[in-house]
């Protein structure tokens, strides 16, 4: 529906070689030797939460590619079929809680040991759980903006309009999807009423970067500078398919600091990774802040 980031949905060729493998035991060991860390998520940190995720194991794409932000701008059924999905999406976003993966890297981070906390999430869990040095490098769904006078607005207040305005949409259910989606097939979206910015008339979007639309520049110098000032890199959860984090993992491995990483399945670095835990980010993680705080 929304979201992230590379332009097309052709497969990625990466590297072959083999990744160092390791377990909780591991992973807290060598994170032991390092002060400041980066640390970049992705959709398997929150996946427990009860959000699906994009991509499988392979880091192919699950499903169809997420809206592009020209197609959204101007098109008008384009935004009634997003809202429409989004209407009963949000949900789902709306009653996720952390778990053990966001509560744990909330604890490496009053530690001390967490420099900055990347997320290509858009659901605010790490927020949630009690992390505070975090960039939302693609933004957040609990927030709209309008296009033309860029006035940010609580989602909770446009979805009380969406839903006054589109009543017999919000008796609908549907599975929920990445992102606040929802799989709603076999519906005509033409209806379904999308309202303009209250304020100047403009069209209204979720405060996330869609497919074809730029990160903003300070969130990536701020990452970039958190990067240039840690000992190491961890990812956790992503399979890094997409540029806005692969960068990252390549910029570590540039600067010749190690990168780590917890994730079920190949990602797009593997070939860049000092060691990777094939193992659930929650279980692993935790066993990694006990070690480290047992260890202080």
């Amino acid at each position: 529906m929304s979201i992230v980031r590379d332009p097309s949905r052709r497969r990625i060729s990466l590297p072959v070689g083999d990744v160092p493998s390791g377990d909780a035991a591991k992973l807290a060991a060598v994170l032991s030797r390092h002060r400041r860390i980066l640390v970049l998520t992705g959709a398997g940190c929150s996946t427990d939460s009860g959000i699906p995720a994009y991509r499988d194991s392979n880091g192919d794409w699950r499903r169809q590619q997420p809206v592009q932000l020209q197609a959204f701008m101007g098109n008008a059924h384009v935004r009634s079929r997003y809202w429409a999905r989004s209407l009963l999406g949000w949900r789902s976003i709306s009653r996720a809680r952390p778990n053990d993966a966001h509560h744990a890297l909330a604890a490496l981070e009053r530690s001390g040991r967490v420099g900055l906390l990347v997320t290509q999430n858009v659901d605010g869990l790490h927020q949630a759980a009690g992390s505070h040095r975090v960039v939302d490098l693609h933004g957040r769904l609990d927030r709209v903006v309008c296009m033309a006078c860029r006035v940010v607005s609580p989602r909770s207040a446009w979805q009380d309009l969406l839903e006054t305005r589109n009543e017999s949409w919000g008796r609908l259910d549907a599975p929920a999807a990445p992102d606040g989606d929802a799989d709603l097939d076999g519906f005509r979206f033409d209806s379904f009423d999308v309202p303009a910015c209250a304020d100047c008339g403009g069209v209204v979007k979720p405060d996330v970067v869609f497919f074809g639309e730029s990160i903003p520049p300070w969130r990536h110098t701020q990452a970039s500078a958190a990067l240039a000032r840690s000992d190491a890199m961890l990812v956790v959860g992503s399979s890094l398919m997409v540029h806005s984090g692969y960068r990252y993992a390549v910029a570590a491995a540039r600067l010749g600091k190690p990168v780590y990483a917890v994730n079920l399945g190949r990602t797009r670095a593997d070939h860049l990774l000092t060691m990777k835990a094939l193992t659930p980010a929650g279980a692993t993680l935790s066993t990694v802040a006990e070690i480290l705080s047992a260890g202080r």
